[in-house]
């Protein structure tokens, strides 16, 4: 007899091949996905004074979206060590069934307790948002507010992941947030950096930290317009690739972004926020943001790589696992 999370996966795998058909045949109207009724799980009411309330001033960005999707009883039983939000895309599945067969497996530490959130916006395409649904229900790891997800929107996901620790989860020691392409050696993180042993750190934050100014070539991906940020230099940041920090952070950068003008450049606008905060990253050259040809004894030092694929996460993660005895 199959379990019952044997059928949900299946019903996934099932609807996913059902919406590669639907996206790849030519539709006649584009109107036809407004006019599908996505039933979606409504998320608990939280008072928008309930963890915020000793802001007192007008806000410039109330981040006023509600939840479309929620795991607000996740920390419930035991706040956990680390949480990691993993910024992503309703097409990623497979990045995402990936990480949590790898390295975002929240299982494979028996001892330091690990939750792994994969964070989203709303898609204009009805289908990705129902199949996300369904992906939700069965894993139960998938968080989504109700604003378009895009690149240009990249930093309402990031606020978005800060304002649910704050709120849902406040009592776990630190967060790592990254990307879906990204591959992380866990080992390094959680016991050669956080020190699950140690005092908790406060105020503190760490990746691989820019120093740079803004581009204004309107060709660039990463074009700054004068009058959106008209200074010469950005504050120290840390690579939106992926980057650590204590708990305690979040709350402190959600509460500035409220008054802080939006940029859409997430990895600067939180370094805008930390220097508002007077909080310093630290550089940590483990933190990669960049491809990096695989060898065991090279990944073994690093904390994060970017550009890996859902099939060579599994090849490194697997690697890695079968080889920990050797030296």
């Amino acid at each position: 007899m199959p379990s019952k999370v044997s059928c949900l996966y299946l019903l996934t795998v099932v609807c996913w091949a059902s919406a590669l058909w639907y996206l790849s045949v030519s539709r006649p109207s584009s109107s036809y996905v407004g006019q599908v009724s996505i039933p979606m799980r409504k998320a608990p009411k939280v008072s928008k004074n309930s963890t915020f309330s000793n802001i007192r001033t007008r806000s410039l960005n109330p981040h006023d979206f509600g939840y479309l999707i929620n795991e607000a009883r996740k920390c419930e039983v035991e706040p956990p060590f680390l949480v990691i939000l993993i910024s992503t895309t309703h097409k990623e599945f497979n990045a995402r069934q990936a990480i949590r067969e790898t390295w975002g497996d929240e299982t494979t530490f028996p001892d330091v307790r690990v939750f792994t959130l994969f964070l989203l916006g709303r898609s204009t395409d009805a289908v990705l948002n129902q199949m996300v649904e369904q992906e939700s229900q069965i894993f139960h790891d998938i968080i989504v507010e109700d604003f378009i997800d895009s690149y240009h929107n990249l930093t309402l996901k990031t606020l978005m992941g800060m304002r649910w620790v704050a709120t849902f989860c406040p009592k776990a020691q630190y967060v790592l947030k990254t990307d879906s392409d990204i591959f992380v050696n866990m080992e390094n993180l959680i016991y050669n950096l956080l020190k699950p042993t140690t005092k908790p750190r406060r105020r503190y934050f760490t990746g691989y930290v820019i120093n740079g100014g803004p581009i204004r070539d309107m060709r660039s991906k990463w074009y700054m317009p004068r009058d959106l940020y008209p200074e010469s230099k950005y504050p120290p940041f840390c690579s939106g690739t992926g980057y650590v920090f204590s708990t305690d952070v979040a709350e402190l950068i959600y509460k500035t972004s409220l008054h802080t003008r939006l940029l859409h450049l997430e990895d600067v606008y939180v370094g805008v926020c930390l220097r508002k905060l007077g909080i310093h990253p630290f550089q940590n050259s483990g933190f990669n943001h960049w491809k990096m040809a695989y060898s065991l004894c090279r990944y073994r030092r690093v904390v994060t790589v970017h550009q890996i694929s859902p099939e060579e996460m599994h090849r490194i993660w697997n690697d890695m696992t079968s080889k920990k005895h050797l030296k």
